[in-house]
């Protein structure tokens, strides 16, 4: 599979291994053995992709700092020259979610989440992959995914498959989730759109900031208003952003809370 993908003109693969732990993965309802991840990783190597990344979540239920640290380790074995780590975010209509509302397992646990990020931090950092994005990190500027980049940067893009967003000209629209349903409307020549919205000019202004603090080098002060540019000093005394030249940035504690430093620099 890797070596048609790599014929096919793709230079880049993502995998998802989320966890090296076998109990992480069953609360997570995820089918892969915990070695297969890496084992894909090295297969891509071989099959001549030059980027190679591997998609990790923290703070799941039962995991412990000691199974996250693990989890890195095992990560950093397969050498990929990028990794992408999440905070758990329980997703309605999912096992977890259920059993959350049940009371049978407990909801992710904020300060336990931002041990594991500034542990993962500090460890992906020594091994010379730097962060890029709040939750990515890249060995140099041509392992940095450039997909995801233009996400950031609210540029177009075309989803395709089960579940896949697009965005062009303000325009935003999302596919059917189930797989089944997406190719049985592809099949009847339906499009395979779930629902649509058409941005606002501020919307649009909005999310260009949300995401812009999110990335490396973070965002102009000049496009702030005089209120935003006040909150941005005050981040600064805060330690949560740094402003260098005409530009404010978040500090690794802010990356914490970057959402709610949008929020404060969107007044």
């Amino acid at each position: 599979m890797f070596s048609a993908l790599r014929a096919g003109g793709f230079t880049r693969i993502s995998v998802g291994m989320q966890s090296a732990m076998p109990h992480v993965l069953r609360a997570l309802d995820r089918l892969h053995s915990p070695g297969r991840a890496v084992a894909a990783a090295h297969e891509a190597r071989d099959a001549g992709f030059e980027h190679v990344s591997l998609d990790l979540i923290y703070g799941t239920p039962g995991e412990s700092d000691a199974d996250w640290q693990q989890t890195l380790e095992v990560a950093l074995s397969a050498e990929p020259d990028h990794i992408s780590a999440y905070a758990l975010t329980v997703e309605p209509g999912t096992a977890l979610a259920a059993a959350v509302r049940r009371g049978t397992t407990p909801a992710p646990d904020d300060e336990v989440q931002a041990r594991r990020f500034m542990v993962a931090d500090e460890r992906l950092q020594l091994a010379g992959l730097d962060w890029y994005e709040v939750s990515s990190w890249a060995a140099n500027d041509d392992a940095r995914c450039h997909h995801n980049i233009g996400y950031w940067r609210s540029d177009d893009w075309w989803g395709v498959g089960p579940g896949a967003h697009s965005h062009v000209n303000g325009v935003r629209w999302w596919n059917v989730l189930r797989p089944a349903n997406y190719a049985k409307r592809l099949h009847a020549g339906s499009s395979p759109a779930a629902g649509r919205e058409v941005l606002t000019a501020e919307q649009r202004a909005l999310e260009a900031l949300m995401l812009g603090i999110r990335v490396r080098g973070g965002v102009e002060l000049a496009s702030l208003s005089d209120a935003g540019v006040r909150a941005a000093q005050a981040q600064v005394a805060d330690q949560r952003a740094v402003i260098s030249g005409e530009r404010v940035e978040l500090t690794r504690e802010g990356r914490l809370f970057a959402t709610a430093v949008a929020r404060e620099l969107s007044a």
